[in-house]
């Protein structure tokens, strides 16, 4: 491994574009300018400002109007701020509010004449917008209820604070990071903030009866982070919080803004020698990582109203896919005063708590309490969609309002009654709406129909773990047309209905059974079942208990058995021992064969299974990527 030092003079030989422009003015200078650039509009607005200095203060260019990012600290707002922006969405941006996965909002449609006045408004309730895009230290996050859910061993949002007033309006920390810098914290037993997927995470965790937390660094779309083996109490989380920041600001990559995450110095210079730097910097004890704590279900799970700490209830209203407005944001701000304790949460699903509420009658018979609730269901509840092609310049597809079409279809077609999935789509690479850690997830691209005509498409993903660990999904599928793609998802379902057991989340039971399988055979299920559908026949289920022991060459040969009995009614060989037939003379067949029974299958599919079954061994398809080819036709 590199030492620091060494790793950053590698990486300085050059720099980038953005830190170029980041010497040409303090960004301060642009804040204070926030009415000069406001009075004199669009043809005096300089490219360093738009590029760059502007989004210091949340403010992003697409299509003539600006896109503002509003920090919400832990994702927590009081009544009267929820009220205030509310009122500014409805003024100035059309109404609209997203709620988003860093557990604030952004509000769009802004004119640049408007942009100082809006900021204004937002900052005599308190509200920020510092920092929350380019190479600041973004949004921290925790427990949508911190504080209040009664798994919340610590409640982190005075530290979260804290943490914050180290570099929040702090000139030395705006705009200055080589890169973004996402942060959260928990302590609470259950992950309800995707806590392993940030550049710095203190992980709620127990040492020698104590409780505080392990650290967690390098997290970022793609990749969960990794322990510190370093475990710290409440107190000591801002002190050590500072030196990290202050360690990657000295010394992380100032060139290919691609690779100059803290990920990528870590991986340099190894997490070691990083919190050795760390360490050096502050006056600390250097105790190794404790026990984790963080293992548990989520509190709420299968149900969106709680009993709290303070025996009231937090009702959860569900956003589908973070679409909000100013007019509910109000709502949501009155019943909040009305019928609770004036607190709202936004969660990193992007849906909505309201806390306190003592007669739940009044609540629920609240009009933005009713205009909710249709989505209260599996698919809905905890879906994520980020900003597509309507309102982000990097979306591929339209992904919102998508997810939204989606969850309404599988809601329709496969009814729930217990059970969690949660369905992430990201309309890019870029992955804000955190597809990688999805149960299944869906990354935004662009593919081609069975015409050959260029569609809105998705690569589709299984096996995220979030819960008791961190781990990023599979890809199943590359490049799946979106209105081919709900039919493969339709079967996952279908099949998770199937064998299920009472209250399994999707993702143990992808742990528990999909996990017997190669991700090949998952993906030659969900293939083949959008392929009789399309053609009018019945369904084709995996067997309840699988006896192909992830062994790829077996598993083709046992579905091609099966699929051979499931349309003909009869065994496909006298007798079979793995991949051996025990017959001398070994019944033969055509590719065509499945045409003279099913007039409607397609000859695709009468080939596969022709290769799946082959009795010669050597001519039977060894892998799934063979099979899927065939079925292509």
């Amino acid at each position: 491994m590199l030492s620091l030092q060494k790793a950053k003079e590698q990486r300085s030989k050059k720099i980038n574009k953005i830190e170029a422009i980041k010497e040409l003015k303090n960004p301060m200078e642009v804040y204070k300018s926030l009415d000069d650039i406001a009075n004199a509009g669009w043809d005096a607005l300089s490219k360093e400002d738009s590029a760059f200095f502007l989004k210091c203060f949340g403010y992003f260019i697409k299509d003539g109007d600006f896109m503002l990012r509003v920090r919400i600290p832990g994702g927590q707002l009081n009544h009267e701020r929820a009220k205030v922006i509310g009122e500014v969405a409805k003024e100035f941006g059309n109404d609209y509010i997203d709620l988003t996965t860093r557990m604030q909002v952004e509000l769009r449609y802004i004119k640049i004449e408007d942009i100082a006045t809006v900021i204004k408004r937002l900052d005599s309730v308190g509200v920020s917008t510092f920092q929350t895009g380019v190479d600041n230290l973004r949004n921290i996050v925790c427990d949508p209820l911190d504080g209040y859910a009664h798994d919340n061993i610590i409640k982190t949002y005075p530290t979260l604070l804290k943490m914050q007033d180290l570099f929040l309006k702090q000139e030395s920390y705006i705009g200055t990071l080589p890169r973004k810098f996402n942060t959260a914290i928990l302590g609470s037993l259950s992950n309800s903030c995707n806590i392993y997927g940030h550049d710095c995470s203190f992980v709620l965790a127990q040492k020698d009866g104590l409780w505080g937390f392990n650290i967690y660094l390098g997290g970022k779309v793609g990749e969960q982070s990794i322990c510190a083996d370093s475990f710290v109490l409440e107190d000591e989380v801002s002190i050590i919080y500072k030196a990290i920041i202050d360690t990657f600001k000295e010394y992380g990559y100032r060139d290919n803004r691609n690779k100059n995450r803290l990920f990528f110095l870590l991986q340099d210079v190894g997490i070691k020698n990083f919190m050795d730097e760390v360490y050096s910097r502050c006056d600390i004890e250097d105790r190794s990582a404790g026990v984790l704590m963080v293992n548990s279900k989520p509190i709420n799970n299968l149900s969106n109203k709680i009993l709290t700490k303070d025996g009231k209830f937090a009702y959860k209203l569900i956003v589908p896919s973070g679409i909000f407005s100013g007019t509910d944001m109000i709502a949501a701000s009155k019943v909040a005063k009305e019928f609770g304790n004036g607190e709202l949460r936004i969660s990193y699903d992007q849906n909505l708590w309201i806390l306190g509420v003592e007669d739940s009658k009044e609540f629920t018979n609240s009009e933005i309490y009713k205009k909710y609730q249709p989505f209260n269901n599996i698919y809905f509840n905890d879906m994520i969609a980020c900003a597509g092609t309507a309102t982000c310049s990097f979306g591929v597809i339209p992904n919102k309002p998508d997810a939204i079409e989606m969850s309404h279809y599988l809601n329709r077609e496969v009814k729930l009654e217990d059970g969690k999935v949660r369905i992430n789509w990201s309309a890019c690479p870029k992955g804000c709406g955190v597809h990688g850690i999805a149960d299944i997830g869906l990354e935004g691209c662009k593919a081609k129909d069975e015409e050959g005509n260029r569609v809105d498409g998705v690569h589709l993903l299984i096996g995220g773990k979030i819960t008791t660990k961190a781990k990023e999904g599979f890809f199943i599928h590359k490049a799946l047309p979106i209105t081919e793609a709900k039919y493969h998802i339709k079967h996952l379902i279908l099949l998770y209905r199937e064998y299920k057991l009472k209250n399994e989340s999707f993702e143990e039971f992808e742990s528990r059974y999909l996990s017997q399988f190669t991700k090949g055979a998952i993906s030659f299920f969900t293939k083949i079942n959008y392929l009789l559908e399309k053609h009018s026949l019945k369904s084709f289920i995996l067997p309840k208990e699988p006896q192909s022991y992830k062994y790829e060459e077996l598993e083709i040969f046992v579905f091609g058995l099966q699929l051979y009995k499931f349309f003909s009614g009869k065994s496909r060989f006298e007798g079979v021992n793995g991949l051996e037939i025990i017959e001398q003379k070994p019944k033969k067949i055509k590719e065509d064969w499945l045409l003279e029974i099913e007039s409607k299958a397609p000859l695709s599919l009468s080939k596969a299974i022709y290769y799946m079954t082959h009795e010669d061994r050597q001519k039977r398809a060894k892998v799934f990527t063979e099979v899927l080819e065939i079925l292509k036709g």
